[in-house]
């Protein structure tokens, strides 16, 4: 507790709430992030002493988190938050980052490996674990720094795995919380790791007092795994689940702005009119071009309907926004170029002078991705493994005329809007298919009336109430 001004609620996550860019001229501009934890963290209060910590990610994070007391920003520059971006070694946070959190723990809860190739735990990995264990001692060490007697900590997602172990052996008098918010694989899948790495990887959050999950079917692979690899399960560690829910105000007021509304015109002209010049039905998908999202079948079953339901032909556009992710990684940049390539040959294959079938877009644009959600007939989201899937929320909640949900079974959201979806296995580029032919045939007052629940459903648990609800819960402990 060196610090004066020791805080009484505490988030850790790998990224914070403002990013450090350096303008041409050298200067540094903060840009705001958004997302449920900083609604969240918004929402407690400033009567409330709170502290994020957070880890600088880039050469203008790192200037700026040097240029401050110990990491700790100005509140200018945060909206008055108060924020401690901590400088871990560069190569150390690459190690963990890249190597540790996204290429070995992501690859293990969504189930991603080539089996046969990989993953191959060698000396290399070793390395770059004890990488993974000095980025999060770094956090559990600023943590119990900054904690006030009693405080609550709330640790978020794989990345920080190891903190509450670490921070309940500095600061036993904590309330300690931990958020997944990735799937977690089933026990015999998580085997994958080396016994030695998974026993510290559970034990790790099970320093928390309170585990948190976005749906019971993760929740329960978590101790399933305990049982698995632990004598005592879970011990006495109490394990909630809160499933995020999209901000519907939000998303609502920013889709009717000037910006929003001159992409949806620019997309309209992009759509075009069908043959009997209505406006063509669309199939929106907005991802990032990230392994899990399952893009190429999704594009796969969308050739899969032009080619068995040649009706479509000229009267539907498939929305494609997939976002460029980790490009830092050679499969993720591989994988990109893969969309890229199929969207080009399914427009070459079955396009018109008047008719694109698929609209690509790869450079990340909020704005458009809100216009295209207006315009949604079909919402596509078909990943192979996802914690929640926030797009599947947004959608419905923005489209115009309502749209039809074609969602994954294997996403965290079908857990709750599963019964007013169409619900897909994502691996059957067939039956997605067949799916995507069934919500475009949708009787528009059905769609709509369906739409307006799928609303409903997905603005139950708002990003501020998910936080709210986690921290009640982990104070309310004993």
């Amino acid at each position: 507790m060196g610090h004066s001004q020791a805080a009484q609620v505490l988030v850790a996550s790998n990224r914070g709430p403002v990013a450090y860019r350096p303008a041409d001229d050298g200067t540094l501009t903060a840009h705001r992030g958004g997302g449920g934890l900083v609604s969240g963290l918004s929402a407690i209060g400033p009567e409330t002493d709170a502290l994020w910590v957070c880890a600088a990610l880039g050469e203008g994070d790192r200037r700026a988190a040097t240029a401050t007391d110990d990491g700790r920003l100005d509140p200018g520059d945060t909206a008055g938050q108060r924020v401690r971006m901590l400088t871990v070694d560069p190569a150390v946070h690459a190690d963990a980052y890249n190597g540790i959190a996204n290429s070995v723990l992501w690859f293990v809860h969504h189930m991603l490996y080539q089996t046969p190739l990989e993953p191959v735990f060698d000396a290399a990995f070793r390395r770059r674990w004890a990488a993974y264990e000095t980025y999060n001692r770094a956090f559990a060490e600023a943590l119990a720094e900054d904690a006030a007697p009693r405080a609550a900590v709330l640790v978020q997602d794989y990345h920080l795995a190891l903190v509450p172990g670490m921070l309940r052996a500095l600061r036993p008098d904590l309330r300690i919380g931990h958020f997944s918010h990735t799937p977690w694989a089933p026990p015999d899948y998580f085997r994958l790791l080396p016994d030695d790495i998974a026993g510290q990887l559970l034990t790790g959050m099970l320093g928390a007092d309170r585990l948190g999950f976005l749906t019971h079917r993760w929740a329960g692979a978590f101790a399933d795994c305990c049982a698995d690899r632990l004598p005592g399960g879970t011990g006495g560690t109490a394990i909630g689940v809160h499933g995020l829910g999209a901000d519907g105000e939000f998303l609502r007021g920013r889709a009717r702005t000037p910006d929003v509304d001159e992409r949806l015109t620019a997309l309209r002209e992009q759509i075009g009119l069908a043959p009997d010049g209505r406006p063509r039905r669309t199939v929106v998908r907005v991802d990032r071009t990230e392994l899990s999202k399952n893009i190429v079948r999704g594009l796969l079953a969308f050739r899969h309907l032009l080619t068995e339901r040649p009706e479509w032909r000229g009267h539907v556009v498939h929305l494609a926004f997939a976002y460029p992710s980790r490009q830092d990684l050679a499969v993720y940049r591989d994988y990109t170029a893969e969309v890229a390539r199929l969207a080009d040959e399914i427009n070459s294959e079955f396009g018109r002078g008047d008719w694109t079938p698929v609209v690509l877009h790869l450079k990340d644009d909020f704005a458009r991705s809100l216009a295209a959600y207006r315009l949604a007939d079909v919402a596509l989201v078909n990943p192979i493994r996802d914690g929640m899937n926030l797009v599947a929320k947004e959608i419905p909640v923005v489209s115009e005329e309502g749209c039809s949900l074609v969602l994954s079974r294997e996403a965290g959201a079908h857990e709750e809007l599963g019964e007013l979806s169409f619900t897909v296995n994502p691996y059957d580029v067939v039956g997605t298919a067949d799916a995507l032919h069934r919500a475009l045939s949708q009787p528009p007052t059905e769609r709509a009336e369906r739409s307006a629940r799928l609303a409903e459903a997905a603005t139950a648990l708002p990003p501020a109430r998910w936080f709210l609800d986690q921290l009640h819960a982990l104070e309310a402990l004993d």
